[in-house]
């Protein structure tokens, strides 16, 4: 019997169920991603052609590209025109990260606690101005907080917002008590999109006293910079911790898709 590399034996029952409720271009999709992930068709292998398919399982050369552009659309596999489609290869590049403590924190308020250590008015300076785009000197809104994980100091919070009398933004900021409350925003706004950058760092004296470390403390800091639907910026701030607060977890290469 034949093999492909890797000693795996090609799947020979590629039969679709037409009375099913599934549509067959997605059957033929699973079943194709099932070979993939089987090791059958490797990263960076091509596909047979689209007619040679359509006469293996019996379907029509539509029907196969439907099932081709599926898999496309999940980025298993790519298209070059003229040459074939190809199963993706690991792109590190283009991984998403995520920040899982964070994501642990959103679900785990019982546990979590925010304690406001400063809310005030401000003139702006030159790189506050810069990141809120307003003039400098404006005066805007500065707060800190802590937030504080099973009575541990967890991350330090410093944030500074536009100051508009038409909206309570120091009450609403004032009044968020959950992390996912904190972290999509001014609570006085409505935020269509935000900006994060996060960076491993060395953390300054407050920042090691107001967290409780010892000197000299690695650590991370997330920025953000949250936008309104005017595409205006309305606060600039950044979370610090401790470098083992924040890790990032991903997957790459071909994995089973969740339903």
């Amino acid at each position: 019997m034949e093999t492909k590399k890797g000693g795996r034996t090609p799947n020979q029952g590629h039969v679709l169920d037409r009375n099913a409720s599934l549509p067959v271009y997605k059957q033929l999709a699973e079943s194709l991603h099932q070979r993939i992930l089987a090791g059958e068709f490797q990263p960076g292998e091509r596909l047979p052609a689209e007619t040679k398919l359509a006469a293996m399982y019996k379907v029509s050369p539509m029907t196969v590209r439907q099932a081709l552009n599926r898999l496309s659309s999940q980025n298993i596999v790519t298209a070059i025109r003229g040459s074939g489609t190809y199963v993706k290869e690991i792109e590190l590049g283009s991984a998403s990260f995520y920040l899982q403590n964070l994501g642990e924190l959103f679900g785990d308020e019982e546990n979590t606690v925010i304690r406001i250590l400063e809310a005030r008015l401000t003139p702006a300076t030159e790189k506050i101005a810069d990141k809120l785009s307003i003039p400098v000197g404006e005066r805007v809104i500065f707060i800190r907080r802590l937030l504080v994980v099973s009575g541990e100091p967890a991350f330090y919070h410093r944030a500074y917002l536009i100051n508009d009398p038409d909206r309570p933004v120091v009450e609403a900021e004032l009044e968020i008590t959950d992390l996912k409350g904190l972290f999509q925003g001014s609570g006085g706004s409505i935020i269509k999109f935000g900006d994060l950058y996060l960076e491993s760092i060395i953390l300054n004296e407050e920042e090691t006293a107001i967290l409780n470390l010892e000197k000299p403390a690695p650590g991370m800091i997330l920025e953000h910079i949250y936008y309104d639907f005017e595409n205006k910026p309305v606060s600039w701030g950044w979370f610090v911790c401790s470098s083992s607060r924040l890790k990032m977890h991903t997957r790459v290469g071909i994995v089973e898709l969740e339903e």
